[in-house]
C-alpha cells in the first residue's frame, strides 16, 4: 500500500509530516473560526428575526443596520476582504499569516453568510409557535430560548452543516495569502511548484472531509428532529 501511494503522490509522501499539519491546521481554522462565527452569527441572526417589520420586538434601525451590514460584506469576495483586512489581522492577532492569522478573516468572512443562514432557518419556523408562546406571557428572551432556538435546531444544525462547507473552502482560499492549512500547501507546492500529485491529493482529503460534515450534520438533524 505504502509503495503504491509512493508511485502515485511521491511529493506528498516525501513530505508527510508537513501535509498532516497541513491537515491539522486546516482543522482547527476551520473548529475555531466556526465556533466564533456560529455565536455571532446566532446573535446577529435572532437580531434580524426579531427586529423586522412582523417580528416580535420591531426596530426598523437595528434591522436595517444589520441587514445592510450583510449585504455589504457578502457583496466582496472573500480573497479581496481577506487581503484588504491584513493590516486589521495584524493589529489584532499580532500576525497574518498561517492559521493564527486567518482566523479572523474566515470569521469576518463567513459570519454574514452564516447570519443570512440562520436568519433564514429561523424564519422557517411556524408562526403558531410564537404567538402561542405571546399568548402565554413569555418574555422576549423565553420566546427566543424556548421557541425560535429550541424549536429550529434541527433547521440550525442543517445551515450549520452548509456554512462549515462553505468555511472549509474558505480556509483553502486564505492559503493564497499566506493562511496555512491544505490551501496553502496545495498553492505553494501543488500550483506554484507544479506537483499535480499534491493538488490531487488535497483535493481528495478535502472532498472526504467535507463528506464526512454533511453525513454528521444530516445525521444529527435527523436525530434532533425525530
Amino acid at each position: 500500500m505504502t509503495s503504491l501511494l509512493t508511485a502515485w503522490f511521491p511529493n506528498v509522501m516525501s513530505r508527510l509530516p508537513e501535509f498532516f499539519s497541513s491537515m491539522v491546521q486546516t482543522l482547527v481554522m476551520v473548529g475555531v473560526s466556526g465556533v466564533i462565527s456560529f455565536l455571532l452569527a446566532l446573535v446577529i441572526g435572532v437580531g434580524l428575526i426579531i427586529s423586522r417589520r412582523d417580528g416580535i420586538r420591531h426596530n426598523g434601525l437595528v434591522f436595517t443596520v444589520l441587514d445592510k451590514l450583510i449585504d455589504l460584506f457578502r457583496s466582496i469576495p472573500f480573497i479581496i476582504l481577506a487581503a484588504a483586512l491584513v493590516p486589521v489581522t495584524r493589529m489584532l492577532m499580532g500576525t497574518a499569516i498561517g492559521p493564527k492569522g486567518a482566523i479572523f478573516p474566515l470569521v469576518v468572512g463567513i459570519t454574514p453568510f452564516f447570519s443570512r443562514q440562520i436568519e433564514s432557518a429561523l424564519a422557517g419556523l411556524d408562526p403558531g409557535y410564537v404567538e402561542a408562546a405571546e399568548s402565554m406571557g413569555m418574555t422576549t428572551w423565553q420566546i427566543i430560548w424556548h421557541v425560535y432556538l429550541r424549536e429550529g435546531i434541527p433547521s440550525i444544525i442543517r445551515v450549520t452543516t452548509i456554512t462549515i462547507v462553505s468555511l472549509v473552502g474558505e480556509t483553502a482560499t486564505v492559503g493564497i495569502v499566506g493562511g496555512g492549512g491544505l490551501g496553502d500547501f496545495a498553492i505553494r507546492l501543488g500550483y506554484q511548484r507544479s506537483m499535480n500529485d499534491v493538488t490531487i491529493a488535497t483535493i481528495i482529503v478535502l472532498v472526504i472531509f467535507i463528506a464526512l460534515i454533511e453525513l454528521f450534520g444530516r445525521l444529527l438533524a435527523e436525530v434532533v428532529e425525530h
